[in-house]
């Protein structure tokens, strides 16, 4: 096995053997199952509440976990002054930020099918039909969760831990707001205004892209050529920000 791969896979299973990853996981499955609970008080919307309360709780999950791994990765590292050891191998930065990144992804890859088949399972106990758009859903999320991993590799390689964190939260949530941003901005009279609105659009990540849960939910079609756009836009996304992550962790000194 070459050192990228041993590396990817020592990250999976460090990731595995993370207490948080566990108990997310459980409660996870709790929340889960315990969405029968909800349906109890619905009379003609129960696969539109079954819908919406599984994927959103699997998001607010997983994103939850995506930030706490992506953030911590790194700190841990320098703490534990295993990073010296990484560093003086013959392999460079960008691979060990890399091999990182995707020792994270396929951790929450493995957690993200977990949880589908779980929402599923719950899905055909209550004999509602599973859709496209449910699948698209599943899939978007794990590329909305590889922008946050790597905005949350980016910020670690030259902040801390607790100031990665909220940076990364700040940019799920603005993430998810930068269209209505923008037409908020495109109403004002002040063209610095609009012009800032257009600016703060495009540098921020459009989370909404790859989010079909409200679709889902609602049951309506996800045009294949939006799900592949929206994917797309995340890959390039991601990979922007890996190359902004890598530049400034070769600079650094960790001396």
């Amino acid at each position: 096995m070459s050192g990228f791969g041993a590396m990817v896979l020592n990250g999976f299973r460090e990731a595995r053997r993370n207490r948080v990853t566990v108990a997310v996981a459980a409660f996870a499955a709790v929340v889960l199952f315990s969405s029968s609970l909800v349906t109890e008080v619905t009379v003609a919307t129960v696969d539109r509440v079954l819908t919406d309360f599984g994927l959103g709780m699997m998001s607010l999950i997983l994103v939850f976990l995506a930030i706490f791994l992506a953030c911590g990765l790194l700190s841990r590292e320098i703490d534990r002054r295993t990073i010296f050891l990484v560093v003086s191998k013959p392999m460079s930065r960008a691979q060990f930020l890399l091999a990182r990144l995707c020792g994270n992804m396929l951790t929450l890859a493995v957690l993200l099918v977990a949880m589908t088949v779980v929402f599923f399972a719950q899905l055909a106990l209550y004999r509602t039909p599973i859709t496209t758009t449910q699948l698209w859903a599943v899939v978007a999320l794990w590329f909305e969760l590889l922008v946050l991993t790597s905005a949350g590799f980016f910020f670690s390689t030259f902040a801390s831990q607790m100031v990665s964190a909220i940076a990364t939260v700040g940019l799920y949530f603005a993430g998810h707001l930068s269209g209505d941003i923008y037409l908020f901005a495109q109403r004002s009279e002040s063209a610095l205004l609009r012009g800032m609105g257009k600016a703060i659009y495009y540098v921020l990540p459009n989370l909404e892209r790859m989010n079909f849960r409200p679709l889902a939910a609602y049951g309506a079609d996800v045009p294949l050529g939006t799900a592949l756009s929206g994917i797309g836009y995340g890959v390039a996304y991601s990979a922007l920000l890996c190359v902004l992550a890598i530049a400034i962790f070769n600079r650094r000194d960790f001396r």
